[in-house]
C-alpha cells in the first residue's frame, strides 16, 4: 500500500445564502474550500485509529485497516457534500472497514490480545503511568468483546467518542429510536461486564 503522510489539525465551516429584501435572492456566496485530504488526515487519525481497534478490528490488523480507510478517503473526498459532518462521514468508512478485517479475523479463527506497548499514553508519561494507561485500554478492549456488534458500534460513538444520538444514526443509517434502544442494551451489556471484572479482581485479592 502506498504511505500515507504522519498525523498533525483543522475545521469546517460552512457558508448559508441569505435573502436581501432590496436586491431580492442575495448572491449565492462561493462554495467553501474543500478540506484537504493532508489536514483531514493529520487531524482525524487518532480518532480513526481509535475507533478501528475499538471496533474489534485485531491489533496487529489496525495499521493496515487504518491504511485502508485513508485510501478509500482519499479516493471519495471529492464526493462528500457535507450532508453530515466530516467526523460521521469518517466514521461510515471507517465502520465499513472496520466489520470487513472483523470477519476476517473471526474466518481464520485467530484470538489477538491488546499488547500494552500498541497503546500511547500521552508523552512525558512516566513509565507507571504508561503502565496503567495500557492496562485500562486492555480492560475497555476485554469489556468491548463481551458486546455484540451493534451494541458496540454504538457504545464506542456515544460513550468513547460523544457522538450524539442523531449523528450516530446518521454514521450508521438507524432510525433515532433504534440508536437509543441499542444504546440503552449496550450500556446495560457493559455495566454487567464491568460489574464480573470487578468481582473476578477481587476475588484475585483476597
Amino acid at each position: 500500500m502506498t504511505d500515507l503522510p504522519v498525523p498533525l489539525h483543522s475545521r469546517e465551516v460552512l457558508g448559508v445564502a441569505t435573502l436581501s429584501p432590496e436586491r431580492g435572492p442575495a448572491e449565492t456566496p462561493p462554495p467553501t474550500e474543500p478540506v484537504p485530504f493532508e489536514t483531514i488526515y493529520d487531524t482525524y487519525f487518532p480518532f480513526v485509529w481509535r475507533s478501528t481497534l475499538r471496533l474489534g478490528v485485531p491489533p496487529a490488523h489496525v495499521d493496515d485497516a487504518v491504511q485502508e480507510i485513508f485510501l478509500v478517503v482519499h479516493r471519495k473526498l471529492d464526493g462528500f457534500e457535507g450532508r453530515s459532518t466530516l467526523k460521521t462521514w469518517l466514521y461510515g468508512i471507517t465502520l465499513r472497514i472496520a466489520r470487513v478485517h472483523r470477519a476476517r479475523a473471526r474466518q481464520s479463527a485467530v484470538e489477538h490480545a491488546l499488547e500494552p506497548e500498541q497503546v500511547q499514553a500521552p508523552d512525558g508519561a512516566r513509565p507507571d503511568e504508561r503502565a496503567q494507561t495500557a492496562e485500562a485500554a486492555r480492560v475497555v478492549n476485554a469489556l468491548l468483546e463481551g458486546l455484540d456488534d451493534d451494541q458496540r458500534e454504538i457504545f464506542v460513538l456515544a460513550e468513547l467518542e460523544q457522538l450524539t444520538a442523531p449523528e450516530i444514526a446518521g454514521a450508521l443509517g438507524l432510525k433515532l429510536n433504534t440508536v437509543y434502544s441499542r444504546l440503552r442494551l449496550a450500556r446495560a451489556a457493559f455495566a454487567e461486564a464491568a460489574a464480573r471484572h470487578r468481582a473476578r479482581d477481587a476475588w484475585r485479592i483476597r
